[in-house]
């Protein structure tokens, strides 16, 4: 088993995460993986840990400290991406349902631990929350919302003024942003926690993502609960039953705003986390009618892997991006992205172009984190259910600032990769050439095993 520690982030304010695109008026609703990574390695520089972490990590062999990707969550619901060889489901049944279930990027995590155990959702039970693209119960809205805030740019020599937009991410009460830290071993864990804690406590002051000297980006005191991996997020069969449906609706009157409770900050290991017994989501199969002529929702869409580009602030050798999706970090003067240059280096592909082959048999791996393979991951690239994304950016170091890194070609969150043991990934260079100094991008895994569904 391994250590693993849930931070809960509690938005008091806008959060901005920058698009594939690079557009002031667009804002992602993820937080990736390596900007949480260039996050907590910007807080360790200023905490005066940055060598010795990342030796510990971007430096080393396998990694001390993975970071999943940054996810919404509501009230008790926390959501995920879920696995693409499990969603959307592709039962009969459902394919009239009035719910389009391809549409959902997030859905709550006990409906995939459902999913997995073999159950179904329930189509008169759920509806698709079109601006958070979130499956959430029937009569309830989604974790956060889309908005674009006007601004003005004055200045202050002629006292001319400009007024300029941009997009954020607005939460609503109850809502914010969860991930899991995955520990190597027991040594990293007793290494690493307290100064991870340290990293967030520091971070949810300082802001997250762009325009944080607005204060924008910042958080309440994160809330951790530590535990084992995968148990947290996927329990073992016969730990959780299967559902029905949503958890019931509270009585007109009763309070269930976490923000006016107390929250447990910590918790022992094992405990389940972003969810309880009651708000699993499927139920088991049988013969459900639904009215004919509905969309077809059997046919998956792949997510659009084009290039992310960004503001990136690097704090010696470690890269710090801007772009992200459920969250924002920004920086305290924000680069602007500048056209592409018309010669752009040729993107790395991180992927084999042959399968490996194995001896024991690889087995289905759920990524919850982006992921660059090491050479040491036999992964068999012929099988399973993955999508692949472009990482770019540019760099704000002390050595430099303001060129281009290198673009790479990551496994996006959500994909399933078949290996014999569970990926470990690594941290390529995305220096450009001639940089004094290597430039990080973090394609750590944090992956959880699945059982084989048919």
């Amino acid at each position: 088993m391994t250590p693993g520690l849930v931070v809960r982030l509690r938005p008091t304010g806008p959060w901005r995460v920058g698009p594939d695109s690079g557009a002031r008026n667009r804002v992602d609703s993820i937080y990736h993986s390596d900007s949480v990574y260039a996050a907590v390695t910007a807080a360790m520089a200023r905490l005066g840990m940055l060598e010795e972490w990342l030796d510990a990590t971007a430096r080393g062999g396998e990694p001390a400290v993975s970071f999943s990707s940054c996810f919404p969550f509501l009230d008790e619901i926390g959501f995920v991406v879920p696995p693409r060889t499990v969603w959307p489901p592709q039962s009969p049944a459902l394919m009239g349902a009035r719910v389009r279930w391809k549409s959902a990027r997030f859905v709550p995590l006990t409906m995939v631990q459902a999913l997995v155990a073999g159950g179904r959702p329930d189509g008169n039970a759920w509806n698709m929350d079109g601006p958070s693209e979130c499956l959430v119960p029937a009569g309830r809205l989604g974790p956060f919302r889309t908005t674009v805030r006007w601004s003005a740019a004055v200045d202050r020599m002629s006292g001319s003024s400009e007024r300029h937009s941009m997009a954020c991410l607005e939460f609503r009460a109850g809502a914010g942003l969860w991930l899991v830290t995955a520990f190597h071993d027991e040594p990293a864990w007793s290494r690493w926690r307290d100064p991870v804690k340290a990293a967030f406590r520091l971070l949810a002051d300082s802001g997250f993502g762009g325009e944080r000297s607005r204060g924008w980006g910042r958080s309440e005191a994160p809330e951790f609960t530590e535990g084992t991996l995968p148990e947290m997020i996927l329990p073992l069969a016969g730990d959780k039953p299967v559902e029905t449906a949503p958890p019931p609706t509270e009585a007109p009157g009763t309070n269930t705003d976490p923000l006016t409770t107390t929250p447990e900050v910590e918790s022992g290991p094992g405990a389940p986390v972003l969810g309880s017994d009651a708000d699993s989501a499927c139920q088991p199969a049988e013969p459900l009618t639904f009215a004919p002529g509905a969309d077809d929702p059997s046919q998956s869409e792949a997510p659009d892997g084009s290039t992310f580009v960004d503001s990136a602030r690097e704090i010696a050798c470690a890269p710090r991006e801007t772009a992200s999706a459920v969250g924002v970090l920004e920086l305290e003067e924000p680069v602007e992205v500048a056209e592409e240059p018309a010669e752009k280096e040729p993107v790395p592909d991180v992927l084999p172009q042959e399968a490996a082959i194995f001896e024991g048999g690889p087995k289905p791996h759920w990524l919850l984190s982006l992921f660059a393979p090491a050479e040491r991951d036999a992964v068999d690239w012929s099988r399973g259910n993955y999508w692949l994304i472009e990482r770019g950016g540019r760099i704000d170091s002390p050595a430099g600032s303001g060129e281009l890194k290198k673009n790479l070609r990551m496994v996006g969150e959500g994909s399933v990769i078949y290996a014999p043991a569970a990926p470990c990934g690594a941290a390529p260079d995305v220096a450009p050439g001639g940089f004094p100094h290597p430039v990080f991008r973090a394609g750590f895994a944090v992956s959880i095993p699945l059982p084989e569904v048919s």
